[in-house]
C-alpha cells in the first residue's frame, strides 16, 4: 500500500482521496465504526466479533498485588535506591507498575479523558476525513485493529496521532471537537516530560548511566493511541484488543474504567485497578531489545463491559521515527549474549502492514535466536 508523505514543512498529504477512503473502509463500502453498531440497540455481538474459545476472557484471574510506584519517594536520596529497586524488580518480573504523585495534575488528565469522549461522540461524517487503513498515516481514525484487513473484529473504535516534537505534529490533529489540540496538546507534553524521568529511573534501575540516550529520549517518538470501546452486550464473547506487546520503549496508559489486564510471566491474567490519579507504565518490544532481554514487554488485552463505555489513552515513546534501537552495549556480556537485532518503528509498522498480529509478534522478527 502506498504510504501518505508528510513534506518538509511537515504539512501531511493524504495518498488517498475521502472516496477512496470510504471505498476501502468495508466490504459495503459503510465503514461501521463500534459505536455506530451499539446506537443501533444490539442485544448480541454481531458475528464477526465473536473470538475463538482460545481468545476470550475466562473470568479467571489472579489475585496478586500489582506494583504501585511513588514518585516522590525518587527525590529523597536515602529513599531513591529502594525505588530504584522496586521499579527494577516490576519491570523485570511483570514489565509492568502504576505511577502517582508524577506530577500531571488531574485536571490535565480530566481534560484529556473529556475531549477524547467528545471526538467519539461526533458522527461518522464529521471524523471520515481522519479514517485511514494506512498504518505509516500519522493521523488516523479506525476501528478494530484494521477495519479493511481484520480476520477477527475486535470491539474498538481509535485514533492515532504522532505528538512528539508536538509543533510538528498538531496542525494535523483534529480541528473539531475545537478545544482538541489545546487539551489533548496539554496532556500529551506532560506525558512527554514524565517519560524522560522514567526512562532515567529505568535506565538506573539496569544499571545503566540515568542519562543513557538521553537526547534521543527527548528527542523520540511518541505515538498518541486515544481508544473507544464501547459497552457491549456480550463482554464474554468479545475483546476491545487481543493479548498482544506494545512495539515501544514503553508505553503510559491513563484509563477512565478499569478493563486493562496484564498477562505474568506465568500466564496468568491480573486486571488493573483503576487508581485515581495514577497512570500505568508498560515496557515495550523496544524495551526487550535494549535490555537485551532484561526487561520484556508485558502482554496485555482490553477487556469489555456491558454497562459501562470505556475509554483510553495511551502514549507510546520509542527512539525517532528514522533511528532503531538496539540492545545497549553495556548490557551485552558472556552471561547475556547478544540476543536481538536493531529495529525502529518503521520495521514495526512494516510488520503489522502485512501480518496477522493476533497470531504473529512483532518481538519475534527482532530476536536473534527466536
Amino acid at each position: 500500500m502506498e504510504k501518505s508523505s508528510v513534506s518538509p514543512n511537515n504539512s501531511f498529504t493524504s495518498a488517498m482521496t475521502l472516496t477512496e477512503k470510504k471505498s476501502l473502509v468495508s466490504p459495503n463500502n459503510s465503514f461501521n465504526s463500534v459505536m455506530t453498531l451499539t446506537e443501533e440497540g444490539l442485544t448480541s455481538v454481531p458475528k464477526r466479533y465473536v473470538l475463538p474459545p482460545s481468545l476470550r476472557p475466562d473470568g479467571t484471574l489472579s489475585n496478586t498485588c500489582l506494583p504501585i510506584v511513588d514518585l516522590t519517594l525518587l527525590r529523597h536520596p536515602l529513599l531513591r535506591p529502594q525505588i530504584i529497586q522496586q521499579v527494577r524488580l516490576a519491570c523485570k518480573e511483570l514489565g509492568f507498575f502504576q505511577v502517582v504523585n508524577h506530577g500531571i495534575p488531574e485536571s490535565v488528565m480530566k481534560d484529556a479523558l473529556d475531549v477524547a469522549t467528545e471526538f467519539f461522540a461526533l458522527t461518522n461524517e464529521e471524523k471520515m476525513h481522519l479514517m485511514s487503513p494506512n498504518v505509516h498515516d500519522p493521523v488516523r481514525y479506525n476501528t478494530s485493529l484494521n477495519d479493511v484487513k481484520d480476520k477477527l473484529s475486535f470491539w474498538r473504535d481509535f485514533l492515532k496521532h504522532y505528538a512528539n516534537p508536538i509543533s510538528n505534529w498538531i496542525d494535523l490533529w483534529p480541528s473539531n471537537p475545537t478545544c482538541y489540540k489545546e487539551k489533548m496538546g496539554n496532556y500529551t507534553k506532560a506525558v512527554q516530560k514524565l517519560q524522560e524521568e522514567l526512562m532515567e529511573v529505568i535506565f538506573e534501575s539496569l544499571e545503566l548511566n540515568p542519562t543513557y540516550l538521553h537526547e534521543d529520549i527527548a528527542e523520540g517518538s511518541q505515538v498518541m493511541a486515544v481508544n473507544f470501546y464501547p459497552v457491549c452486550p456480550e463482554p464474554d464473547l468479545a475483546l476491545g484488543l487481543p493479548p498482544h506487546t506494545d512495539y515501544s520503549l514503553l508505553s503510559i496508559i491513563l484509563q477512565n474504567h478499569q478493563g486493562l489486564q496484564i498477562m505474568d510471566r506465568d500466564e496468568k491474567w491480573h486486571s488493573v485497578p483503576l487508581i485515581e490519579g495514577a497512570l500505568i507504565v508498560q515496557m515495550g518490544d523496544h524495551m526487550e531489545v535494549l535490555s537485551n532481554g532484561r526487561y520484556k514487554g508485558v502482554v496485555h488485552r482490553a477487556t469489555l463491559n456491558s454497562e459501562k463505555k470505556r475509554l483510553s489513552i495511551t502514549s507510546l515513546h520509542s527512539l525517532a521515527l528514522g533511528k532503531k534501537v538496539r540492545p545497549a552495549p553495556e548490557l551485552v556480556d558472556e552471561q547475556h549474549i547478544l540476543s536481538y537485532k536493531e529495529g525502529g518503528i518503521s520495521d514495526f509498522l512494516d510488520f503489522i502492514s502485512g501480518e496477522n498480529i493476533v497470531e504473529a509478534k512483532y518481538i519475534d522478527i527482532l530476536k536473534l535466536n527466536p
